[in-house]
């Protein structure tokens, strides 16, 4: 299998080539644990768990280890902790535990390791004493900061010029800084924060920056050089920049990562998500728009994946209807599939190859949907249905396998939940529809055949078709 992946730092897809096959190593920039991760911070959750699948797949489960990170010491969660009024260590426990409940249910594995930032202060004492002995960094009024022109090709990550970068890195003006482009490695602690012994002889308490903790936490599970370093377009620069200043610096070497990848911008119906503008979403408000489907966040994994990972995304209503009708499909395709002789496409595994294709894959899974559903014995359904089984497991969609043994109630309450998402879409009044399935049960109880047709007319009029069965009926918007 060869394995292609788009590189940020040369700017071209490149064939992938690990340090170690025995040992396949990714970093990936996690949360900051002050308060629910939003949508935007599910992309590169949802997008590194398909890359971690596909090397798992390639390299063999043990010998890939994924650390995604944990920042809970940052300037973000002193404020929150404050405003709560609460121990800043329950303000990170708690968003930590619903962080992990949250993308639990997009379907995403467990890293290898998510090491929290607190736990690796003394790594990053032994990085930033370091870089003071060799001169890239320098003790300030009880700050130490990363000296950036001691660095001579500081930049290239984000291919930036110079007033860019002063400009993009929004630094902290300080009369003490030998150049305006530097950033702090570690700063005094002010009363209320917490704090730990100061590095570099500095006498007073501190605490880290931000970047110099990511180069400790990757450091110490994956190496002075490892494979992949991943996250979000934003975080190019600086924060990437600047972990690549501190590690190359620190160990002498050539690179940090072999390899950078980082997914697009996400937008919400249109628009930069704002709090400010009332398009903030968190995770955890899109799962309980359906709290107790078990399936709903496998929906919205999928219609993050429709889009190709470095491409921007617009999350909108409309697209993730248009995603349920999709996920509907696939699982009802799967109906005749087997777990026991399930198996992964290679079309699918293929698209992947190609820089995490996830569009061309999907649309692989829905030509095996459309297969399996087909009643024509050259279309060789029951195949369709076990590679649909098997890459539908592969790509995290476990859930929508599920039911192929599933309880007819469970299942009848999902399409429910399914068909009104449809409805608001196509602007179709869910209450009404409701109104008349009742009226209809009604008449259709008092034999009262004529009024039970004319109600369904009338449904099929508003674009509703119903499904009757012993364990009641059902609707969806027709298609």
């Amino acid at each position: 299998m060869e394995l292609k992946l788009y590189d940020t730092l040369t700017r071209e897809k490149r064939v992938f080539t690990p340090l170690d096959p025995a040992r396949v190593r990714m970093y990936v920039c996690g949360p900051t644990v002050y308060d629910f991760a939003h949508i935007g911070n599910a992309r590169p959750v949802i997008v590194f768990d398909v890359l971690f699948r596909l090397l798992r797949h390639i390299y063999g489960p043990d010998h890939v280890t994924y650390v995604r990170n944990v920042t809970d010491v940052d300037d973000k969660i002193n404020v929150r902790a404050a405003e709560l009024a609460i121990p800043i260590r329950e303000l990170t426990d708690e968003t930590y535990k619903n962080f992990k409940t949250d993308v639990d249910a997009l379907g995403c594995l467990p890293p290898t390791a998510e090491p929290r930032a607190t736990e690796h202060i003394e790594q990053m004492k032994e990085l930033i004493d370091r870089l003071v002995k060799s001169g890239n960094a320098y003790v300030a009024e009880d700050n130490v900061l990363f000296h950036v022109p001691s660095m001579p090709d500081y930049g290239k990550l984000s291919n930036r010029t110079l007033d860019e970068m002063i400009a993009g890195a929004r630094v902290e003006v300080a009369p003490y800084k030998k150049d305006p482009q530097d950033f702090v490695l570690w700063k005094p602690s002010k009363s209320g924060e917490p704090g730990w012994p100061s590095p570099a002889g500095i006498k007073t308490p501190g605490r880290p920056g931000w970047h110099i903790e990511c180069s400790a936490m990757a450091w110490k599970h994956l190496g002075e050089t490892f494979d992949i370093h991943g996250g979000g377009i934003d975080l190019v620069f600086p924060h990437h920049e600047n972990e690549i200043a501190q590690s190359r610096c620190a160990f002498h070497t050539d690179v940090m990562a072999n390899y950078w990848m980082h997914n697009g911008f996400l937008q919400v119906e249109g628009e930069k998500m704002s709090k400010s503008v009332g398009n903030f979403v968190t995770i955890r408000d899109l799962l309980n728009q359906q709290p107790n489907n078990p399936w709903w966040g496998e929906a919205l994994r999928l219609n993050m994946l429709r889009t190709h990972y470095r491409q921007p995304i617009d999350w909108t209503e409309r697209n993730l209807a248009e995603t349920v009708v999709v996920y509907e499909g696939l699982k009802r395709a799967v109906a005749n599939g087997s777990k026991a002789s399930a198996r992964v496409s290679g079309v699918v595994v293929d698209a992947l190859l190609d820089d995490l294709n996830s569009h061309a894959a999907l649309t692989e899974l829905m030509s095996l949907a459309k297969r399996a559903r087909s009643a024509d014995p050259k279309d060789s359904p029951a195949d369709a249905a076990d590679e649909l089984v098997g890459s539908l497991l592969f790509l995290g969609f476990d859930n929508a396998v599920s039911h192929i043994k599933a309880d007819r109630g469970v299942r009848s309450s999902i399409l429910k939940a399914m068909s009104e998402v449809e409805a608001k879409a196509s602007g179709v009044d869910v209450a009404k529809v409701e109104a008349l399935i009742s009226a209809r049960v009604i008449a259709r109880k008092a034999k009262n055949f004529k009024e039970s047709d004319r109600i369904r007319d009338e449904l099929a009029a508003m674009g509703v078709v119903l499904k009757d069965s012993k364990d009641g009926t059902t609707w969806e918007i027709a298609r």
